[in-house]
């Protein structure tokens, strides 16, 4: 019952460009889709191609038969727990696991990304920069973060259903209404996941200036990634745990307002997910195939916990 929680390959790339929002794409078409995203951030040569996608094809190949199988036993694990009741345990057990697989990806992809970035250019500085203004007035469109309390409170919650009902199926207007009310408990915090997002974006800025001396920029860009919450604002801090600990005790509530056919629905769609990822893991790619769930699954963008749990 996690938007976010999806718990799929990243190209460590991807991390560094697409801020946090997960990217909703094929797993067959990842390649694809990841040289295209890239050279749309930072402009690559043709040489830089090249050795952009020589990497992305060893880095998936490596997720997809080394990684994939383990997830499988991971999200097993998470239906099991579910179904025999979901609890604060569960949750909290679910984000940390989420969390541990992204530091596997970061420190198996660190000196690819490394070596990726030292070679751009000012000019492909810039383009990145202006890619990232393009983002973040979505992210704040999407989220009328620049309208009134009402425009906000009513995006978010249309968020909050659609997010519920993308794993229950359809909801009943009575429940809506009991997520909603439900929801209200949970603190407004768009704000600040924006002004976080700028900051680190201007921090990456700052880590590339540092990028013609490799073991320096080798050392700061590694530990940037893996400390994601390294330089929020107390008042983010502070603001985050509390959503945090709230939106734990939203689900456990949203829980009991579903139908046995709707929790059963959610873990159903769970554990395809983990039967997707055996057969990604054993197949050889198939671009005529048709698409698996694991394959309409986002690759995962995760700032510590907020990539977690919905907005």
């Amino acid at each position: 019952m996690f938007r976010r929680s999806r718990i799929l390959p990243l190209l460590l790339l991807a991390v560094l460009i697409a801020g946090c929002s997960a990217l909703r794409i094929g797993y067959r078409h990842a390649d694809t889709y990841f040289s295209w995203r890239v050279d749309e951030y930072f402009d690559l040569n043709s040489q830089q191609k090249q050795d952009f996608n020589e990497r992305l094809k060893r880095q998936l190949a490596w997720h997809r038969y080394e990684q994939l199988p383990e997830y499988a036993v991971f999200v097993e694990t998470a239906v099991k727990k579910g179904q025999a009741g979901l609890a604060r345990e569960d949750i909290m057990w679910f984000v940390s696991g989420i969390q541990s697989r992204y530091r596997i990806i970061i420190n198996h992809g660190i000196d690819d990304a490394v070596d990726l970035l030292m070679p751009l250019s000012p000019e492909q500085i810039i383009a990145l920069q202006k890619q990232w203004d393009k983002d973040n007035r979505k992210f704040a469109k999407d989220r009328a973060l620049d309208g009134p309390v009402a425009e906000r409170k009513f995006e978010r919650e249309k968020r909050v259903k659609d997010e519920i009902s993308d794993w229950t199926g359809r909801l009943t207007d009575e429940q809506e209404e009991k997520i909603v009310a439900l929801f209200q408990a949970v603190p407004f915090i768009n704000h600040l996941r924006y002004q976080d997002r700028i900051r680190r974006q201007k921090e990456f800025l700052e880590l590339l200036k540092l990028r013609t001396n490799r073991q320096v920029f080798h050392e700061k860009l590694h530990a940037w990634l893996l400390d994601w919450d390294h330089g929020r604002s107390p008042e983010f801090v502070q603001l985050s745990a509390e959503v945090y600990a709230k939106r734990i005790q939203f689900y456990l509530a949203v829980e009991k307002v579903l139908t046995p056919e709707q929790r059963q629905t959610a873990w159903q769609r769970l554990q395809n997910f983990a039967d997707d990822f055996k057969s990604l893991s054993k197949k050889s790619v198939n671009a005529g195939a048709a698409p698996t769930l694991a394959d309409k699954l986002a690759l995962l963008c995760l700032p510590a916990l907020d990539a977690c749990l919905p907005e």
